[in-house]
């Protein structure tokens, strides 16, 4: 059974270890939220979009060297280039976010932290799991 469990880690290293970096950079990204909650109004549209911007930021900031490390151990020599490509491909996601946010909390009066947890961090995990496997970290071809 524990060598069944081993096979199945090893098989998928790359998405268990993602999810650990996700949650990690998803805690650290709402704790940045939660601080900047404390100085701006998030029942303010304004407000609440740079609330979740300062928390974007910081997430993509924490986020870019687990991932390059330790997701999907990038050996690309490029770092900056690699850097901005990450950054530039949570722009959609954070697009997104926004356009969550303000539809449950400011249009549609929900709980700021059930539509922050149970919506958009569910969309935005996913998507930027895509975008970096995708696009970002994809190894390079062989010739």
């Amino acid at each position: 059974m524990i060598e069944k469990i081993k096979a199945l880690c090893v098989k998928y290293r790359e998405i268990l270890v993602y999810l650990i970096v996700g949650v990690l950079t998803t805690i650290f990204s709402w704790l940045a939220c939660y601080v900047a909650k404390f100085f701006l109004d998030p029942t303010n549209t304004m407000q609440n979009n740079i609330i979740n911007t300062i928390g974007w930021v910081a997430g993509v900031c924490f986020a870019y060297p687990l991932n390059r490390r330790w997701v999907f151990r990038s050996s690309n020599p490029h770092i900056l280039k690699e850097f901005f490509g990450f950054a530039a491909s949570r722009l959609s996601t954070w697009a997104l976010e926004l356009i969550i946010m303000m539809v449950t909390v400011n249009l549609l009066h929900m709980s700021y932290w059930i539509a922050k947890i149970f919506i958009a961090a569910v969309l935005v995990t996913i998507l930027n799991y895509v975008f970096s496997k995708l696009l970002i970290f994809k190894p390079k071809k062989k010739d």
